[in-house]
């Protein structure tokens, strides 16, 4: 910046200087600060993770089948927004927002699943006030679904921004963005699936 006759003049109006690709490179960023996240909340359930104080374990509360189900869902959404990726490639924007929306959906029935879960746990009398068990449990697993409640948020706001807008570069960008933060959370979900749920089963 410069000053002419007083008033301050831009060198860079244009731009010229701001680095390409600099939007996924911060939001990489921000994957890795959210992975930091996640791996206390591991961490914390390692620790805790077998703390009953003479309440109920992972054998006694989990109910297998039903987690396999929600994690075949999420998943599977996961698929779905790879076949939102490829018809963004094609330049189909209808088929982008029927793909996103789907992806969307998939995404509320995993939280249906899980809040189903909460609820029938908390009714039991196993929440998260009952043992250290429980309340790093709830804090690992609602985490998550509370990520993936923010990234059906946003695939709701994408699709209205494609819809409206079309498949411009800048709505591109966040498509993309979003395929990373959708990835993410299944990635985590996974690591949860078999550390809490497979491992908590045991003996």
């Amino acid at each position: 910046m410069t000053l002419a006759d007083g008033k301050p003049v831009f060198l860079d109006q244009q731009g010229q200087h701001h680095p390409q690709n600099g939007t996924l490179f911060g939001f990489w960023l921000y994957l890795l600060s959210d992975l930091m996240i996640f791996a206390c909340l591991f961490a914390t359930y390692a620790v805790l993770g077998r703390s009953y104080a003479a309440g109920p374990s992972g054998a006694d509360l989990f109910e297998l089948p039903l987690i396999a189900v929600n994690t075949a869902v999420l998943l599977l959404s996961s698929i779905t927004y790879g076949f939102a990726m490829i018809a963004m490639q094609k330049r189909r924007k209808q088929a982008v927002i029927g793909w996103l929306l789907a992806t969307g959906v998939l995404g509320l029935a995993f939280l249906s699943i899980e809040m189903y879960e909460f609820h029938h746990l908390i009714h039991i009398g196993a929440g998260p006030q009952r043992s250290a068990f429980l309340s790093s449990f709830f804090a690992l697993v609602g985490t998550h679904g509370l990520h993936v409640l923010f990234g059906v948020i946003w695939l709701l706001v994408l699709c209205v921004q494609v819809g409206r807008g079309g498949l411009t570069r800048a709505n591109m960008r966040r498509v993309a963005c979003l395929s990373l933060f959708w990835h993410f959370l299944d990635v985590v979900w996974i690591g949860v699936f078999t550390f809490v749920y497979l491992m908590g089963v045991l003996p």
